[in-house]
């Protein structure tokens, strides 16, 4: 579904450096990292917020390496969530269907199954300023996924919430990606995050993708000290 080739570009002087990256179809990935590995400007690279000044990117089978983020069929929900706090839920969630020309009538219709999946109907009215950390990270899902996109990018979609709501979120992700079948990037820096959701996981280290597979493989067989570092320590929190 995703195949990211020798992809590379320059950030002051950070460097992501001949990175590829497979993910199947259907396929729930983990993309893990210390803080400033690359990972978050790897996802922004694929979904086209950050241009890439060399390799290629192909969702799809389609190359889609200088097409705008809009046109690149990929779901993408930020840390943030980056909610418009101007529109209620039903609005921000139906909002890029209305840009692209459909009627709020069709866009709600359109848009029904997200909402009874991710449990969301009661909020539809609300306004997006008083959710909850837990509704706000289901609304931007629900928004993600109104347009069905390829490929789902997720960077750091639980890393503000407390620990009872993060693994809330984890099982909704987990069971809703099953659902869509869509394909997932999740970025993450827990190695518990990755035993609740992932397939397989990949390390960022210092600008390249230095391993990927299975997390027992990972953490049985790390190729470097950064893989050790980040998936052998004793676990300091637990996500179920």
């Amino acid at each position: 579904m995703l195949n990211v080739q020798n992809l590379g570009f320059r950030v002051g002087d950070f460097e992501l450096r001949n990175v590829c990256l497979h993910v199947k179809p259907r396929e729930y990935f983990v993309l893990m990292g210390a803080t400033g590995s690359g990972k978050s400007l790897l996802v922004k690279s694929v979904c086209g917020l950050v241009r890439a000044e060399t390799g290629r990117i192909m969702i799809g089978g389609d190359d889609v390496t200088d097409l705008p983020p809009r046109l690149r069929g990929v779901g993408y929900v930020p840390q943030e969530s980056c909610l418009m706090p101007h529109l209620n839920v039903l609005r921000n969630v139906t909002f890029a269907l209305e840009v692209a020309g459909m009627s709020k009538k069709d866009a709600a219709e359109e848009i029904a199954h997200v909402v009874e999946s991710l449990g969301i109907r009661a909020l539809l009215d609300r306004s997006t300023v008083n959710l909850s950390g837990g509704e706000r990270q289901k609304v931007a899902l629900a928004r993600a996924l109104a347009h069905k996109p390829k490929l789902l990018l997720l960077d750091e979609p639980v890393s503000a919430l407390d620990e009872p709501t993060r693994r809330e979120i984890c099982a909704v992700l987990g069971r809703v990606q099953k659902e869509f079948g869509v394909a997932t990037i999740h970025v993450c820096h827990s190695r518990q995050e990755a035993e609740a959701v992932s397939d397989r996981v990949g390390v960022m280290s210092h600008g390249k993708l230095v391993q990927a597979g299975p997390l027992d493989e990972l953490t049985d067989d790390p190729a470097d000290q950064a893989v050790r570092r980040l998936l052998c320590p004793p676990a300091d929190e637990t996500i179920e």
